[in-house]
């Protein structure tokens, strides 16, 4: 995770929302708002989350060892992961329970237009924060994806977990403006119970989708069909092998991906031969896919007519 990339909008986050953290404290201090409360929470739960992201890019960057010969890619899904956990117990659950409390137990507030005055500064600042998130993201979205697909897609975690984290922070600031606002016009703190409880809502449903991204890049995924593609037009863009019996493609981490085939010579060729055509093709899905960095060819004979091998006709029935 380059500085320059994902780090950029890691680090503007992690500024503006310490900074809208201590302004929330204070306003709530001041006002008594529980939206303000549920907010400075929200905002401290972010601000170590974007904690949390920085250190899983850094752990991630470590070499192979002999206990992990594959490297330390994934651990930044592991923290990703992790976010979605604290934005979802720290920030969504515990809104939700000072709504509720508030609720129960209303009391006016003081000093109404300190609130006020915070978010609407937290707006700018997060405005701010989204912008530059949405800048480093266009560097990497395709043209044309939508960023429904970018964040559903996107392998390297930590811009699409930003994204949702500014976008949930600023409707989060619209809820609490809502709720401050109307409490202040209408004297009913019940307005402002109600605004925390859809901030609440809100940080929850974010976790989730969060959550649910984020496992399925720890469980593993393969390339991109785009990716894909390319790596099968590499393999067959010249004369040395006969026949793709199958491909596995996998994520080690978001910058490295591991490509395993099993790929069809003819019947005639000698080690040397096979060899020297493996390490041809390895070098096109190289430059076809500079991700591909760890790739593994498994030479099969086909038989002078084509007709598949025993083994690679059992291959080719666990596939259909």
């Amino acid at each position: 995770m380059s500085a320059s990339g994902g780090g950029r909008a890691i680090i503007a986050a992690f500024l503006a929302n310490m900074g809208i953290a201590l302004a929330k404290f204070v306003a709530w201090i001041v006002s008594g708002s529980s939206s303000m409360l549920a907010e400075a929470i929200h905002s401290v739960a972010d601000s170590g989350n974007q904690l949390l992201l920085l250190f899983g890019g850094r752990q991630s960057r470590r070499k192979a060892d002999e206990e992990h010969p594959f490297g330390y890619g994934r651990e930044r899904y592991v923290y990703a992961f992790v976010v979605s956990i604290i934005l979802f117990s720290v920030g969504g659950l515990f809104s939700i329970y000072e709504g509720v409390e508030k609720l129960t137990h209303p009391h006016e507030l003081e000093n109404v237009w300190v609130p006020l005055t915070v978010l609407v500064i937290s707006i700018g600042l997060e405005s701010f924060s989204l912008r530059t998130a949405v800048k480093e993201s266009n560097h990497v979205r395709t043209r044309g994806q939508s960023w429904v697909s970018f964040v559903r897609h996107a392998k390297a975690p930590e811009l699409p977990v930003v994204l949702l984290e500014d976008v949930a922070a600023l409707t989060g600031l619209m809820f609490a403006l809502f709720g401050v606002g109307l409490t202040a016009i209408t004297g009913n703190s019940v307005f402002d119970a109600v605004g925390t409880l859809m901030i609440g809502t809100l940080l929850v449903l974010v976790a989730i989708v969060l959550g649910i991204e984020t496992k399925s890049l720890l469980v593993g995924e393969g390339a991109t069909r785009a990716d894909r593609d390319r790596i099968v037009a590499a393999i067959e863009d010249g004369p040395e092998t006969e026949k793709i019996i199958h491909i596995r493609t996998l994520y080690l981490g978001p910058d490295e991906l591991l490509v395993a085939a099993k790929l069809g010579f003819a019947s005639n060729l000698t080690l040397g031969d096979v060899a020297a055509d493996i390490d041809r093709i390895e070098t096109r899905v190289r430059e076809a896919v500079p991700i591909a960095r760890v790739i593994y060819f498994e030479p099969d004979i086909l038989k002078p007519s084509g007709t598949p091998t025993p083994t690679e006709q059992i291959v080719l029935k666990s596939e259909d």
